[in-house]
């Protein structure tokens, strides 16, 4: 069983370090193709993974969503210009 990272905020990390990973890509996929979202999340509930996840697709890093919905919708991964975020729970630029 994987175990849950409750202390990683990290997409990348999270994928490669083996951690339990619950499958929103598609979701992703989605806010990607212009669907309209409104997006509020309350207090330590996943918005630096959601910021990486995004980063990381707009990085061109397939690799990193093999077997994930997103990996199976056809969605073309490219490098979308250079991405930077947050990490909200640390306040620690990226």
């Amino acid at each position: 069983m994987k175990d849950l990272p409750l202390d990683v905020y990290d997409f990348k990390e999270i994928i490669e370090g083996g951690h339990l990973y619950i499958d929103k890509t598609d979701l992703l996929f989605e806010l990607i193709r212009g669907k309209q979202r409104f997006l509020s999340r309350p207090r330590r509930f996943g918005k630096s993974l959601f910021l990486t996840t995004l980063a990381a697709i707009f990085r061109g890093q397939a690799e990193l969503f093999a077997g994930l919905k997103i990996a199976q919708s056809g969605y073309e991964f490219k490098i979308s210009g250079s991405p930077s975020g947050y990490v909200f729970g640390q306040l620690i630029s990226r």
